[in-house]
């Protein structure tokens, strides 16, 4: 019988490599990124995103998805990963870069985003080809997104006023970020999401500008008491990711799987990726807030002031690109238009 048993087995695979059905992709893929392999954007938005794309060529694409810097690194240098062809593909935040994504940051300013992710995202999509095209030399963007904004996350102080954050510590992932904390008297520490968890713990920094799905994958609500938000879901800027190829790599494809990744990458998909973080984030809050956390949503005045005192970061921002050769008012005017329809 075991023999026999064997035998059938070997007979199978034999048949089975014959028929291809057990045969490497005509095309494999590595797909770098930095957060863990528990993370709702490995688990909800890249990993279905690959396996759609996989389905869509009938097997001859094969995305192996490379979690928590597992291929080597830092998060910083995941863009120049994919530049230089040490990977095929990669997630990263751009603000991680060093600048390298100037135009993209237009999505980061606080005021873009008004608690519409996939508004945001679909406005990116539509500028990807055009406005900020110069952003991306050696690299294809297949997409990008933003997430559900910066909230407050503070260890042990409300927050309802600027004057509040004067001469706190606060946690940004970009420049701006750091603009935005400046301009109500608080302190920018920069740092990965990864490191912020020992960072609150060890109160290197009074709290963090990050969003609310991040909450349970680093266990935020442990680390702190308030999570704060603006009305309606309004928030104080944004980061924004992209998950690119590079460039020789995609120009090595024939064109029916290149249009496989664009079918799969498409405006339809930028918005609902907007939906997917915006679930997260719903959910982030409320382990929050069933783990004890005070939940504060600024009144519309209380919301203004903030505001008032955030107005000199956009102009900051255009007064930068403007010497670097960029229309920046242009690009503001521009993703105000475009959220704006893909708000309705």
């Amino acid at each position: 019988m075991k023999i026999n048993f064997k035998k059938g087995v070997l007979a199978a695979t034999v048949a089975l490599l014959s028929s291809g059905s057990l045969a490497a992709a005509e095309f494999e893929f590595k797909l770098h990124h930095f957060l863990s392999p528990k993370s709702p954007a490995h688990l909800k938005m890249l990993t279905p995103w690959a396996e759609r794309i996989e389905a869509a060529s009938s097997g001859r694409v094969d995305i192996e998805i490379f979690p928590s810097m597992t291929l080597g690194g830092k998060p910083p240098q995941l863009p120049r990963q994919v530049r230089d062809g040490v990977v095929d593909m990669a997630w990263f935040v751009n603000a991680y870069a060093g600048g390298t994504f100037p135009r993209t940051e237009v999505f980061e300013l606080p005021g873009i985003h008004k608690g519409d992710a996939g508004a945001v995202n679909q406005a990116m999509f539509a500028m990807k080809d055009t406005s900020l095209k110069k952003d991306f030399k050696g690299l294809v963007p297949l997409f990008q997104h933003v997430h559900g904004g910066q909230a407050f996350h503070m260890v042990d102080k409300e927050i309802r006023t600027p004057a509040d954050l004067k001469g706190l510590k606060i946690r940004v992932p970009s420049r701006t970020g750091a603009w935005v904390l400046e301009s109500l008297g608080a302190s920018p520490v920069k740092t990965s999401v990864g490191e912020i968890p020992t960072a609150l713990a060890k109160k290197v920094i009074d709290g963090a500008l990050i969003p609310f799905e991040i909450i349970p994958p680093l266990k935020i609500h442990e680390q702190t008491q308030y999570q704060i938000e603006g009305p309606n879901g309004q928030r104080f800027g944004n980061t924004t990711f992209q998950v690119s190829m590079n460039k020789d790599r995609w120009n090595g494809l024939p064109e029916d799987i290149q249009q496989i990744f664009r079918d799969n990458s498409g405006s339809d998909w930028h918005a609902e990726l907007g939906e997917i973080w915006e679930t997260y984030e719903a959910k982030g809050l409320e382990l929050a807030v069933k783990s004890g956390n005070t939940h504060i949503q600024l009144t519309e005045d209380e919301y203004q002031a903030f505001v008032r005192e955030l107005d000199v970061v956009p102009s900051l921002w255009v007064e930068q690109m403007n010497a670097k050769g960029i229309d920046g008012q242009a690009l503001i005017d521009e993703a105000n238009k475009l959220i704006k329809e893909f708000s309705q």
